[in-house]
């Protein structure tokens, strides 16, 4: 079965990264050359994704901006001798339709996944949220293996995993694994436990493929007490009632980079500017000065 459509959410109120995040979405913070959402959508264009619905709400315009093709803009650099920068906006002519619909309350990242299901309808989805980019410059077939083990192991759901270490488990949610391998059916999933209750150390990293199925279970998924329905539960109610959830462990060449707080932004900054095929050299020459002079 081909799968080409993906849900983003962008719908994050991005808290944690205050005053940055006060005006402008988490998801457009630049990492490096470019906004984190930038890497999510060429990640997923190279997995063979051709519609990708935004999950959007207030204040989050400047991401439809940032995909719409700017004719004025591309005539400006031809009109002023700057062609070789149109060469940076050529993710505006990606082969990819764009849809966008809103979370009107923010009611947790299970009902923004729901918000998807009157334009998914009923086809299996891709759901990779906004805010978190695989690989480095998002070089990651993730989103492609994932979808060659739904259709051959006739799965209801896909997960990709990463291990965390202990200190950590409690910030994500957390599979419980039947078996050690690197692609394992899941026994259960269970959102932020304690590092002592928690089943293994492999996180959820960002990235799902459901079946349709998922959302009647988000329809009766209890919200918790901040009044959030969470996609972990539903997903561990998918399970419990038979469905068949597949979990896929990241490659060791691979890391998931969270855009959530202040610490894990800045690493991510810093690691994709070292990485930079033009100024990587000069700016890790700079680093390593300022490390020698702080000794």
């Amino acid at each position: 079965m081909t799968i080409d459509i993906a849900v983003v959410p962008v719908a994050g109120t991005g808290t944690s990264l205050l005053p940055l995040s006060k005006s402008q979405p988490k998801e457009m913070l630049s990492v490096g050359r470019k906004p984190v959402v930038q890497y999510v959508v060429e990640e997923l264009a190279q997995s063979g994704i051709k519609r990708i619905l935004f999950i959007t709400a207030h204040g989050k315009s400047s991401i439809e901006q940032h995909f719409d093709i700017d004719e004025n803009l591309i005539e400006m650099l031809r009109a002023t001798g700057r062609e070789a920068s149109l060469a940076e906006l050529d993710y505006e002519r990606r082969d990819i339709e764009y849809f966008y619909t809103r979370q009107r309350r923010q009611q947790g990242l299970g009902h923004a996944v729901l918000c998807a299901k009157p334009l998914v309808g009923n086809e299996p989805a891709v759901v990779a949220l906004g805010d978190s980019i695989i690989g480095i410059n998002a070089q990651s077939q993730i989103t492609r293996r994932m979808v060659d083990i739904y259709n051959s192991e006739n799965a209801d759901a896909v997960l990709a995993l990463e291990p965390v270490c202990e200190s950590r488990v409690s910030q994500f949610g957390i599979a419980a694994p039947a078996d050690e391998g690197d692609v394992t059916v899941l026994k259960g999933v269970v959102e932020k436990p304690r590092p002592e209750n928690a089943p293994s150390n492999l996180s959820i990293a960002a990235r799902y493929l459901f079946s349709p199925a998922i959302y009647e279970i988000l329809q009766n998924t209890q919200p918790d007490t901040n009044d959030a329905t969470q996609l972990t539960d539903a997903i561990d109610t998918l399970i419990q009632q038979g469905g068949k959830v597949i979990g896929v462990k990241l490659p060791t060449n691979e890391r998931r980079y969270d855009i959530g707080n202040f610490e894990s932004y800045f690493q991510t900054f810093i690691e994709f500017a070292l990485h930079d095929e033009q100024l990587g050299p000069s700016v890790r020459e700079f680093v390593q000065s300022q490390l020698n002079a702080s000794d």
